[in-house]
C-alpha cells in the first residue's frame, strides 16, 4: 500500500489539460457518491494530499473523506504547490 497518494479532485477535463503523474483524479462528485474503488483498499492512515485549483475544492473532499474514516489529510492546494512542497 501507497504511504502516500495525491488525489486531483478536479473535473476529468481539468485532469487532463494537465496533471500530476501518478495523481488519481477523483472529483467532489464521485466522491459524494460513496467511496470510490480507487480508495477502498487504502489504509485509513495514509498520507492522502488532495489539490484542486484553489483549495477550495480540495477542502470540501478532505471533509468528506474524513466522514469515510481517512485520517492523514492534506490540502495541497494547486498542482503547484503540491509539486514544489510535497514532491
Amino acid at each position: 500500500m501507497p504511504t502516500r497518494l495525491i488525489i486531483d479532485v478536479r473535473e476529468p477535463f481539468e485532469y487532463k489539460a494537465g496533471h500530476i503523474d501518478g495523481a488519481l483524479n477523483i472529483p467532489p462528485a464521485k466522491l459524494l457518491a460513496g467511496l470510490p474503488e480507487e480508495l477502498a483498499n487504502i489504509s485509513k492512515d495514509t498520507e492522502i494530499i488532495l489539490y484542486c485549483i484553489s483549495g477550495s475544492r480540495s477542502n470540501s473532499s478532505m471533509h468528506i473523506l474524513r466522514n469515510y474514516g481517512f485520517n492523514n489529510l492534506v490540502n495541497g492546494i494547486n498542482r503547484h504547490h503540491v509539486q514544489a512542497k510535497y514532491l
